[in-house]
């Protein structure tokens, strides 16, 4: 009697570069039992291609266009319920991480991981487990009690935008100053801040300066003495 063929991981790549795409698929080819079936340069790209390719994992970028890794991954948890989620990115900050474990990733892992780690990381997610890098372990320990509940309430998706003006706010930047960094006009400056303390419930910018260091997307070494609201 013959035995019957193992099938093989099918892994969707979502990033915005191609050349790391290309990087990705060329090594994971060469493993049998991994299998490189379709590609998405963008969240919303990524969850048409996974409803209609059925990946059994999601290897998924943070940072992208249209629609950021964060948001992406919320909406996988019901487009694509059956697809583990393993985030690959060079962001480590707090926020990244603990936003990625609330919405369902499985793994958390930098784009300097070595190959051989990166496989092992996709097979033990396949296969049930979970895989955070040394960093990740560390924020997922503290992010749940003894119980196994969230220490804290999940806080609100922020957008790539909201973040980037956040970090500049935390800085000391004048809405002025955040518009001429960003390249955007004044008033929409003054709209993404309005957001940003709507959404985290924080109504003065050294509130919002804590919150940003507290989340790791500024060091102190960055922030002013005294942040002033403007």
């Amino acid at each position: 009697m013959k035995r019957s063929k193992t099938r093989s991981i099918k892994v969707l790549l979502v990033d915005d570069h191609p050349i790391v795409r290309e990087g990705i698929k060329a090594h994971l080819s060469t493993q049998p039992d991994l299998k490189v079936v379709d590609e998405a340069s963008d969240g919303e790209e990524a969850l048409a291609k996974a409803r209609a390719c059925l990946p059994d994992v999601i290897l998924m970028d943070i940072t992208m266009p249209h629609m950021n890794g964060l948001e992406t991954i919320a909406r996988l948890r019901k487009r694509a319920p059956h697809a583990k989620i393993l985030v690959l990115t060079m962001h480590e900050n707090r926020e990244y991480i603990a936003q990625s474990v609330r919405l369902g990733a499985r793994g958390y892992l930098r784009k300097d991981t070595s190959p051989g780690e990166l496989v092992r990381a996709i097979k033990s997610i396949h296969a049930g487990e979970v895989c955070f890098n040394a960093t990740a372990s560390r924020v997922v320990a503290d992010e749940f009690q003894r119980d196994g509940k969230p220490a804290e309430p999940e806080p609100p998706l922020l957008s790539d935008r909201e973040r980037e003006v956040l970090v500049l706010i935390a800085e000391g930047l004048s809405n002025k100053e955040v518009a001429d960094r960003l390249g955007i006009g004044v008033r929409t400056t003054e709209t993404h801040r309005e957001r940003l303390m709507q959404k985290l419930n924080i109504h003065t910018v050294a509130g919002l300066t804590k919150f940003a260091i507290a989340n790791g997307m500024v060091s102190l070494e960055t922030v002013p003495p005294k942040p002033r609201d403007r």
